[in-house]
């Protein structure tokens, strides 16, 4: 069945996890449904995946930094927005978004989104295990964060276990189910 999300607009948030490689088919599974896809990358996620890789893919300039070209990049790309995404979530990015914390473009666009937010976390099983992570999940899910669970797998350590993040297609699925059931955003 081909998706049709002609006049949505998804942001794709990519942190510095290993799976970052992965996101680049969710927001190539996004374009061919015809959503519009702006990518937001940490600095720590361009060490893994080049942006001129999601430049090409969502043919869109990706939003790197507070500075760059938009005037006010977390404003405008939370009110252009229907949904943003986050995928890989790192343990340091959820924390960040559970405490409200920003200091880069990404963290600061999830305080100033309005609409659904979608967060799959990647990291290592001990990571994924500890108290602390669990806590700002739950606390992320408090307030109206959708989490889609890691998977159980072999991951880029060595280690087989809870973390690895969830497949491009799940993440898909349910990105394009959500905004099947919202109502598209009044545009400016």
């Amino acid at each position: 069945m081909a998706e049709n999300l002609q006049g949505r607009e998804v942001v794709i948030g990519v942190t510095g996890g290993i799976a970052a490689y992965k996101t680049a088919t969710v927001v190539s599974r996004l374009v061919q449904a015809s959503a519009g896809v702006t990518v937001v990358m940490t600095e720590a996620a361009t060490q893994l995946v080049a942006p001129k890789t999601f430049e090409a893919l969502s043919r869109r300039p990706v939003a790197l930094g507070m500075w760059d070209t938009l005037t006010h990049p977390h404003i405008e790309l939370a009110q252009d927005a229907d949904l943003l995404c986050v995928a890989p979530a790192t343990a340091n990015f959820i924390a960040k978004a559970a405490l409200g914390l920003a200091d880069d473009l990404l963290s600061t666009l999830v305080l100033a989104f309005t609409g659904p937010i979608l967060i799959a976390p990647a990291m290592n099983t001990a990571m994924w295990q500890k108290p602390v992570v669990q806590r700002n999940i739950q606390q992320l899910r408090q307030d109206g964060v959708e989490i889609i669970e890691p998977e159980t797998g072999y991951l880029s350590c060595g280690m087989v276990g809870a973390g690895r993040m969830a497949e491009p297609e799940r993440i898909f699925a349910r990105i394009v189910e959500i905004l099947t059931n919202l109502p598209p955003k009044a545009k400016k």
